[in-house]
């Protein structure tokens, strides 16, 4: 039944596509992240979905009259050059067995990450995107927190089945970003009852990375928190939807779990700790060894041991020059969404965009420190949020010019007895 019923999801939206290919990104997104088909146990399992939704895209983009463009910016062009360099590591790689079937999953999300630069080009498909992106990561945070709540403390949340996100540290580290992006809808909605959803969406997603038993989610989830706290436009919401996941750390958390969570302190004893540091040690040989890097999967290769760190994982598949380029990609697109920030932050109805980059912002924390010991330096959330960044910066960017105008110009306005309606926020113009 389940299989039906994703295959009908799926096929439904393709007439859809075709006539407004930014319903494909929307799609391919829900198809990434919440990875539905998974779910099921028969033929959907193995249907090439996203394939499809991404060809239909590519069709619809072709039929449609609707003006089409890349934003290029520093981050758009150095994603360009990051992943140039990821296939010229590829043909370079020291295992090619191992590198060359990740590059073929790498640059397909390289792709629909342009295509989503090209479509989502106005607020209310940023909104959209944000919101599929959301709600798919937080279907397993709600879930996982539930499991915790009824008696599943003891074990491990984790993500569907072959995906970037099975094990419980990716799916930690991929639901500790979610929840700023829940908590931007929360921000855009009006009605009580649904802010109060979101909160208890939010509550049980953090309480999902909790019961993950991930050590590197809980330091993201400690760098996260007083970030979140400072960047946060209702701090005693924050504050009260941090209540219930305290208490289920004291009163439903296993022994075994502050045992485990104990070793991060003791990291000298800790066997998985050892392993960790062993694997960046030979990340650093690699790279040393080769301007090129070791290509995809090399750490684990060379050593036996997976590097469980985007940086050093970077490193040792990229090189030097490769890690440059991605911690650039982290930098620029901060420095964006600040831009962001200081342009919307005087101008009441671009509020939803200042709120989006903040909470981008405390979703980028959250990353780079779970990041430091978690491997995800090519999961899709990452790149989304760059180009949802370089999006929201061009619409603010425009509307802000407009609205500066529009203030220069309403003194002579009076004075000739002029007027007009003012200029409404958060569309892009036709096209």
């Amino acid at each position: 039944m389940r299989d039906i019923i994703v295959t009908l999801a799926v096929f439904g939206t393709l007439p859809f596509i075709l006539k407004r290919p930014w319903i494909g990104i929307l799609v391919w997104s829900w198809l990434s992240y919440m990875n539905p088909h998974r779910m099921a146990w028969g033929f959907s399992m193995s249907m090439p979905f996203a394939f499809m939704v991404a060809l239909a895209t590519f069709a619809g983009i072709l039929i449609s009259r609707e003006k089409k463009e890349i934003v290029w910016t520093r981050e758009t062009r150095l994603l360009l050059i990051f992943t140039g360099w990821m296939f010229v590591s590829t043909i370079f790689s020291w295992y090619p067995g191992l590198a060359w079937p990740q590059w073929d999953k790498v640059w397909r999300i390289m792709l629909m990450t342009y295509m989503t630069l090209m479509l989502i080009r106005d607020k209310d498909r940023v909104h959209w995107l944000v919101v599929v992106i959301a709600f798919s990561l937080a279907f397993y945070g709600v879930k996982g927190g539930i499991f915790v709540l009824t008696g599943g403390s003891a074990d491990n949340v984790r993500g569907p089945g072959g995906s970037f996100i099975e094990d419980r540290n990716s799916i930690g580290l991929a639901l500790l970003m979610t929840v700023p992006l829940l908590w931007y809808v929360r921000l855009q909605l009006k009605a009580a009852w649904q802010r109060l959803g979101l909160m208890a969406m939010t509550v049980l997603t953090l309480i999902a990375v909790i019961g993950t038993h991930s050590r590197g989610a809980l330091v993201g989830l400690a760098a996260m928190g007083g970030f979140f706290l400072l960047k946060a436009r209702n701090r005693f919401a924050v504050l009260l939807g941090a209540i219930p996941v305290a208490l289920v750390v004291f009163f439903v958390m296993p022994p075994e779990w502050f045992e485990r969570m104990h070793t991060i302190e003791t990291y000298e004893d800790d066997g998985s700790a050892q392993g960790r540091i062993y694997a960046w040690g030979n990340a650093i040989e690699i790279a040393n060894a080769s301007i090129f890097g070791g290509g995809f999967r090399a750490v684990t290769g060379y050593g036996g041991t997976d590097s469980h760190s985007n940086w050093f994982g970077t490193l040792g598949e990229l090189g030097w020059i490769g890690l440059v380029m991605f911690v650039l990609l982290h930098i620029f697109t901060w420095m964006s969404a600040a831009q962001i920030i200081r342009l919307s932050r005087p101008h009441k109805g671009l509020r939803w965009a200042q709120d989006l980059a903040a909470m981008i912002q405390v979703s980028l924390i959250g990353y780079m420190s779970a990041g430091s010991f978690l491997g995800l330096q090519y999961f899709d959330l990452f790149y989304h949020l760059i180009v949802i960044i370089v999006a929201v910066r061009a619409l603010v960017e425009r509307e802000a010019d407009m609205l500066v105008q529009v203030a220069a110009a309403s003194p002579q306005r009076r004075t000739q007895g002029g007027g007009g309606p003012a200029p409404r926020l958060g569309t892009a113009p036709p096209g």
